[in-house]
């Protein structure tokens, strides 16, 4: 399909048939999402494939009381996450289904292939991901490209240990995401909602909009 089409339409999936996704599907997909850009070339990403019932049943046991716990912290108002309550729904469902979800897609790195340069400083550091996300974006992008859904979530990352002991993880290597894979039971969105471009561009300092007078 067109590439802007996809990036338009990728989305989110919370809600996803049971029909497998052909290994031939997944490895198109893991095909070109390896180009994705990556600091010095290092090729840090590797991927599991979980299609096994038992294992993923066994991330949804660990997935399931964390959100638990974000959505508790949503309802009283100690997390805002600014979402509309059926995007909160579906996200409880997805919770809940994890498990049904054809496959899930554990995104491993490897700790000597990244160089956050943002350690000193006194904030979270991010750029470590900068290896990694391009290349999950590509792969998600070359699902939808096949007609395959996919949702990215960090949470489990916070139960790296269990992660990594049940999907026996070298130490070597950190998780850096999970993604569902599947047919979407209810399509794919035609209109997600981002900020317009003149709100999130600014022209030589934060402050000054780049495109507010712009006929674009």
């Amino acid at each position: 399909m067109e590439l802007t089409d996809a990036m338009r339409t990728v989305g989110t999936c919370r809600y996803y048939r049971q029909d497998p996704v052909p290994d031939e599907t997944l490895y198109r997909a893991f095909e070109v999402a390896r180009f994705g850009p990556q600091g010095g070339n290092r090729q840090p990403v590797r991927w599991i494939v979980v299609r096994d019932r038992a294992r993923k049943q066994a991330l949804q046991d660990l997935y399931l009381p964390m959100w638990k716990a974000y959505l508790g912290g949503i309802g009283d108002g100690s997390v805002n996450i600014g979402a509309m309550p059926k995007a909160v729904r579906d996200a409880d469902h997805f919770a809940e289904h994890l498990a049904d979800v054809p496959a899930i897609v554990v995104v491993c790195a490897e700790i000597d292939g990244l160089h956050p340069t943002d350690l000193e400083l006194d904030r979270v550091s991010v750029v470590g991901g900068g290896s990694i996300y391009p290349t999950v974006q590509n792969f998600c992008l070359a699902l939808r490209d096949q007609g395959v859904a996919s949702a990215v979530t960090t949470l489990l990352c916070h139960a790296e240990p269990q992660v990594r002991e049940l999907l026996e993880i070298p130490d070597d290597f950190l998780t850096a995401a999970h993604v569902t894979v599947g047919y979407p039971e209810k399509g794919f969105p035609t209109t997600l909602s981002r900020s317009p471009v003149a709100d999130i561009v600014a022209a030589e300092t934060f402050t000054r909009p780049y495109f507010a007078d712009a006929a674009v």
